[in-house]
């Protein structure tokens, strides 16, 4: 069974903990990250743009001028795409962007991200996060001392307000729940931090 340190909010090693075999089993499947982040920003398209076509747009139906002996090319609508203010050929409609992946290729996909963050050594567990005030400083020390870099991905299940008000306006860093953890956030975050208690709560959520 693998093992990781564990650290506390001084950047100290306090013990060594078992990673789930269920969940670290070093596979990574890169093809399913990829899928999972393309699902993701497909899903968070609108997909509300919409054109005019000919038949939709407002003006008469009837033939501009003759059809012979004017010099002009024959045209017998205004609203014809190729006039000016006409419809729009082939133009967008609105659509459902979504694209489907089934239950064992999300958790796949999540599985594959959680396994390269480790084998990487930008995974980091710490015993909790505790903070004693909600104070930005208390946690831009506490990301100093874990050495996180530029963007951390913070995973906290107790749903610490001190922890959640003092990471808020520290740009790069993004606190979250278990349940809400995902590819797309794990894949764009240098690190991956979590609580010993969040870690169990993943792997519940893999495990379901």
């Amino acid at each position: 069974m693998p093992q990781i340190d564990v650290y506390d909010l001084e950047g100290e090693v306090v013990e060594q903990m078992d990673l789930p075999e269920s969940v670290f089993d070093g596979q990574v499947k890169m093809h399913l990250i990829h899928q999972m982040v393309k699902a993701q920003l497909a899903g968070r398209r609108a997909g509300t743009h919409s054109t005019l076509t000919r038949k939709e747009v407002h003006g008469t139906g009837a033939k501009p001028f003759r059809q012979k002996g004017g010099g002009r090319a024959r045209a017998g609508d205004v609203k014809s795409p190729i006039w000016r203010h006409g419809g729009v050929t082939f133009g967008p409609k609105p659509r459902d962007y979504s694209q489907k992946m089934n239950k064992k290729m999300k958790s796949g996909a999540l599985r594959s991200a959680l396994n390269l963050k480790w084998k990487e050594g930008k995974l980091l567990i710490v015993r909790d996060l505790n903070l004693p005030e909600p104070k930005t400083r208390l946690m831009v020390e506490v990301i100093g001392n874990l050495n996180l870099g530029r963007k951390a991905l913070i995973v906290d299940d107790g749903g610490e307000r001190n922890f959640e008000l003092a990471t808020r306006n520290i740009k790069g860093a993004k606190p979250m729940k278990p349940e809400g953890l995902n590819v797309y956030d794990i894949m764009g975050h240098e690190h991956l931090v979590c609580t010993k208690g969040a870690l169990d709560g993943i792997s519940e959520r893999l495990a379901g």
